[in-house]
C-alpha cells in the first residue's frame, strides 16, 4: 500500500496521525469527530476518483474500454 502513495503520501498519513494525536491529548470527543471527517473525506475523493478513472475507460470494469476493437489500419483498406 505504501509504494503505491509514494513518499509525500506517506509523510501525510503521519501527519495526520500525529495531528489526530495531538487534539486527542486534550479531548478524545473532538479527536474522534475530527477522524470520523477526514475519514468520511477520504471515502468521497474516493469515490470521486474512481466514477472518473471509470469513465475515462481505465478499469476494466466500465467506461469506453479504451482502443480495445480499433484492429488496425488496415482493416479500412477491406472496406474499398
Amino acid at each position: 500500500m505504501f509504494d503505491r502513495l509514494g513518499i509525500g503520501g506517506v509523510f501525510g498519513v503521519l501527519l495526520l496521525l500525529a495531528g489526530i494525536g495531538v487534539v486527542a491529548s486534550q479531548n478524545l470527543v473532538v479527536a474522534g469527530g475530527i477522524a470520523l471527517v477526514i475519514a468520511g473525506l477520504g471515502f468521497v475523493v474516493y469515490g470521486i476518483v474512481r466514477n472518473l478513472v471509470s469513465a475515462l475507460g481505465m478499469m476494466g470494469g466500465g467506461g469506453m474500454g479504451g482502443m480495445g476493437g480499433m484492429g488496425g489500419m488496415d482493416d479500412l483498406d477491406d472496406l474499398e
